[in-house]
């Protein structure tokens, strides 16, 4: 599976390409950060960046891609230029029908590093290592998308699994209110109303019957003792 990684933003963006192989191998395909000046009009920066992540799903045709999932800040300004670069990304990739998943930060550290606390320089030193690098990727957005992508490629399966196994439980759910729903109706309708009182009935004629049985008992038993 081929994942491109992206770490959204205006003024650099980060994207990577990781192939998965089997087990928990990877192996990068590319890596670049595409940069807009930051006195340029937003529209003109928005467009180089949708410009270059269209070059990039033309060029190594990733069957997903991860993104950044913005978090709060302090500078909502960056916030905001974060997350339209965001969706410029989402944009192109779902014009090609391609699946996009947001990880956050945290969970991007703790799959590449095993912790969700880890800072930059961590990720960057797991992200070489693991990927094999010759040298470190520089800027950290240029290892932020890597780790996005290795982040998917690890987690996607078993997000995958859990989904499947709600969407099962959901199903037996739904078979198992449709059916007693139907048991409530049946036994509200005229046919169960009449079925009850024939089993009543039959359980009237049951005791009726077991006390004349005890009633003959006891007389058979006191005109032997007379």
């Amino acid at each position: 599976m081929r994942v491109l990684g992206v770490d959204p933003g205006l003024t650099r963006c980060g994207l990577g390409v990781v192939d998965g192989g089997i087990g928990r191998t990877v192996s990068c395909v590319a890596v670049d950060v595409v940069r807009t000046p930051a006195d340029a009009e937003l529209s003109a920066r928005l467009l180089h960046v949708s410009e270059r992540v269209e070059e990039w799903l033309d060029t190594y045709r990733p069957h997903a891609v991860a993104v950044e999932r913005v978090f709060s800040q302090h500078n909502v300004r960056t916030v905001m230029g974060t997350a339209q670069a965001g969706g410029v990304v989402a944009l192109s990739a779902a014009r090609r029908g391609l699946p996009v998943v947001f990880h956050t930060p945290s969970e991007v550290k703790a799959a590449v590093t095993g912790s969700g606390r880890a800072d930059k320089a961590q990720v960057t030193g797991m992200v070489t290592r693991l990927l094999k690098l010759a040298e470190k990727p520089s800027p950290a957005d240029a290892a932020d998308a890597l780790a996005l992508a290795i982040c998917h490629l690890w987690r996607e399966p078993m997000r995958a699994k859990v989904a499947e196994a709600e969407a099962r439980a959901a199903e037996l759910a739904r078979k198992h209110k449709a059916r007693l729903a139907a048991a409530t109706r049946k036994a509200n309708s005229p046919t169960g109303t009449a079925n009850s009182a024939t089993q009543a009935a039959n359980s009237a004629t049951r005791t009726a019957n077991t006390t004349t049985w005890t009633a003959n008992t006891i007389n058979g038993t006191t005109g032997g003792g007379r």
